[in-house]
């Protein structure tokens, strides 16, 4: 007859001592073992002088083995027990660049994007003189291409199978909210063809002004040009079109 198993009791370190461990870990790189010293000492001492600290590496553990989704909500562990943290700047831009670097092709569904983009605008607006407003900047700039080229990846499918009507909804995005992406110039020269192939001639026009405007050398505008000119047309402003208020200047 068997009797009641035993749970093995796990023996208690000093949080000092897991602290320390968990440090000399992280030095030689070995952030597995790091976070499982971190995890201890939050699970043996969760009111220890050292828990705010151990939460804190445990964010940079993860994010340094790519262990991107522990890294996030180890992040907003962080931010909710301890708002006023001076290191809060630096959590919010770890949160952010966790999102970023799972940022992939522009054929996939871009929530990472905006995910990024969201937690880096936080960080910016909110201590705008940090250390790391400025790569968050930068970061933000590649993840709104992201967001632009998934936008004209849609257009160019609706564009090749005829849907010009959604092809020239999917452009306008990239135009009206991603003003400063690489994608802008192309953009406007999509949406001089779709419009062109619509009938509407004041529309396309006046994407190729406002692209011949904008980007006079652009070889997308060249493009442009021989479109309109097939059909016997010269680039001119609508001044009643919306692109041509929103981008002409």
């Amino acid at each position: 007859m068997f009797g009641p198993t035993k749970i093995k009791e796990e023996p208690i370190v000093p949080a000092e001592t897991l602290y320390q461990t968990a440090l000399k870990n992280m030095d030689s790189q070995r952030y597995n073992t790091a976070i499982e010293d971190l995890k201890k000492l939050e699970r043996q001492h969760p009111y220890s002088e050292f828990n705010e600290k151990a939460k804190l590496m445990l964010v940079y553990s993860n994010y340094r083995i790519g262990k991107f989704d522990e890294a996030i909500l180890a992040a907003d562990r962080y931010m909710a027990l301890f708002p006023s943290s001076d290191e809060i700047p630096y959590v919010m831009f770890l949160k952010g660049t966790a999102y970023f670097a799972q940022i992939t092709d522009i054929t996939r569904d871009q929530q990472l994007s905006r995910n990024a983009i969201e937690t880096y605008t936080m960080l910016i607006a909110n201590y705008p003189k940090s250390d790391y407003a400025k790569d968050a900047r930068e970061k933000m700039v590649i993840a709104y291409d992201q967001l632009a080229g998934k936008e004209m990846s849609v257009g160019r499918y609706y564009a090749g199978n005829g849907q010009y009507a959604a092809a020239i909804n999917r452009f306008r995005v990239v135009v009206d909210k991603y003003q400063t992406s690489t994608h802008i110039e192309e953009a406007l020269f999509r949406l001089t063809e779709s419009n062109l192939a619509l009938g509407l001639t004041n529309e396309a026009q006046t994407a190729a002004a406002v692209l011949g405007h904008n980007y006079p050398s652009s070889s997308w505008y060249k493009e442009s040009l021989e479109l309109l000119r097939k059909a016997g047309l010269e680039p001119k402003i609508n001044s009643a079109s919306p692109l041509a208020k929103s981008l002409q200047g």
